[in-house]
């Protein structure tokens, strides 16, 4: 077995957390393993969103920190805002998640350890001096866009040192859109 897969085995089995070996089998099983991880459907309109309006952000930085580290969907580097786009199913919307029916408690565990593992990112994120935005998939496109806008003024006016993330200061400051003044040739 793969080292990776020894750690995540014993840090579950430390926290008193049992699965079954595997999922069960059906039709919830087969969907789950064709949904992408990344570049989803919401993820990418909300980028291309932001983008229009002259946002430029990293996509899928690795972001190291005390902790460990944690790849978020959209980063700004320079404002140290980390967004995520949650999907209702897989991270328990409370609005639109479901678990579905599964008598061996596989899925109800999967479920419960995505939304710890999310609260642990957040703290693990804020300790490290970063703002953590997470927008659910089914919120409209404006509606995101709004909050992103939001976080990075609020991040913008609450900006301390230089980041320290590795490498994050060789980017250009690009959390500001080309709208507010910053010369779009210079991009």
């Amino acid at each position: 077995m793969p080292r990776q897969l020894v750690d995540v085995a014993a840090d579950l089995r430390r926290r008193g957390v049992t699965l079954p070996p595997a999922p069960p089998p059906s039709a919830a099983t087969a969907t789950m393993r064709a949904n992408r991880s990344k570049d989803t459907g919401p993820e990418v309109a909300l980028r291309k969103a932001l983008h229009r309006l002259g946002y430029r952000y990293r996509v899928g930085l690795r972001l190291k920190l005390a902790a460990g580290a944690v790849r978020p969907d959209i980063v700004f580097p320079k404002r140290r805002l980390a967004v995520f786009v949650d999907g209702c199913f897989w991270h328990g919307c409370p609005s639109h998640g479901r678990v579905p029916s599964d008598p061996t408690g596989y899925w109800r565990a999967k479920f419960a350890r995505n939304r710890e593992r999310d609260a642990r990112v957040d703290a693990t994120m804020a300790s490290s001096g970063w703002a953590v935005l997470r927008i659910w998939e089914h919120e409209g496109i404006e509606d995101a866009v709004g909050r992103v806008a939001a976080a990075l003024t609020e991040a913008a006016l609450t900006k301390g040192a230089a980041s320290s993330v590795s490498g994050a200061s060789e980017y250009a400051d690009s959390s500001q859109p080309v709208s507010e003044g910053v010369d779009a040739s210079s991009r």
